[in-house]
């Protein structure tokens, strides 16, 4: 292969789509453009990376890469001779070349059919008239606050293209989860005397201290403070569906897991997840020196040695 995709994004021939996805976010931030600005090849390794995502993470055009490498679209819609020109002929393969013809001698592989079969000579005569190339799709990842991901609204970003950042405008579904694609028409590139190609933005969590998403649930760190955690306490903590109280049991220890029901992200068959709060206990920034004395009489309280049980 001319282009082997796979090493372009730096996995193997046979990684899941869950580990191209990975990688090309990880290679994309690393390259982008914007945060190259002094690095000259940092578009062109961009551009590189995206057309390897672009075909490995669509499963009908890895299948024929894999078949046929990076000439593979000569392949689609069958076309095995090639795919079209910008003059609207097939590119890839000179019937020139089979009859004789060369690039001083060239052969219109129309008009020889029609001398063989008897077509008139018109320009509309036997001669179906191609449709303009359509501009190629765009693949990006867009990354979305928890509150849009939840009530939906529209979400402006930016986008660069090329020489130029525009600024773009789409509209997010109430209650849709990281992974999905939105498709925005006519937003991709555009093609010279054919319509844009789309851009296609696969949606994604902001990164967020304390709550990440897993499956259809939201996993949250709720600080709470040390007598919160010995004694036992109501806390309020924020959901989807509003602030709600959760009882901390007494003697809680950090990484303890309470679940609230129903207060998670909502499936395509609209299944609704949980919310998990972790506890973790938040200790004070400086020590009271009243507390010091009875720091002596809490160790009394713990056994001799609390990492006897961790075992190699």
């Amino acid at each position: 292969m001319a282009n082997d995709f796979y090493k372009t994004l730096g996995v193997n021939s046979t990684a899941s789509p869950e580990e191209i996805a990975k990688a090309y976010r990880k290679l994309a931030r690393k390259h982008h453009p914007d945060l190259n600005p002094d690095d000259a090849r940092a578009k062109k390794r961009f551009q590189e990376i995206q057309t390897a995502y672009d075909t490995l993470n669509d499963p009908e055009k890895r299948k024929l890469y894999d078949q046929f490498g990076d000439n593979y679209e000569q392949f689609r819609n069958g076309k095995p001779f090639g795919t079209e020109g910008p003059d609207g002929k097939s590119a890839g393969f000179d019937f020139g070349d089979v009859f004789g013809g060369g690039a001083a001698n060239s052969v219109d592989f129309g008009d020889f059919l029609r001398r063989q079969f008897g077509g008139g000579g018109g320009a509309t005569s036997g001669r179906s008239r191609r449709a303009p190339a359509r501009g190629q799709d765009v693949a990006a990842e867009l990354e979305i606050p928890l509150r849009m991901m939840i009530d939906g609204g529209d979400y402006e970003f930016r986008l660069n293209r090329g020489d130029q950042v525009e600024s773009i405008q789409v509209k997010i579904p109430a209650g849709i989860s990281p992974g999905k694609k939105i498709r925005l028409r006519g937003q991709g590139t555009p093609a010279p005397k054919g319509k844009p190609g789309d851009l296609i933005l696969t949606i994604q969590l902001q990164t967020h201290p304390f709550i990440k998403v897993v499956g259809n649930n939201l996993e949250m760190k709720v600080p709470i403070s040390l007598p919160e955690a010995i004694q036992g306490a109501k806390v309020d903590i924020q959901t989807p569906g509003g602030e709600v109280a959760i009882t901390v049991p007494p003697m809680s220890s950090s990484g303890k897991r309470l679940r609230i029901k129903g207060q998670g992200l909502k499936s395509d068959s609209g299944e609704v997840g949980d919310m998990i709060a972790e506890l973790q206990i938040k200790l004070p920034e400086r020590l009271d020196p009243t507390l010091e004395t009875e720091l002596e009489a809490w160790k009394k309280s713990y056994p001799s040695n609390l990492r006897d049980s961790i075992r190699w």
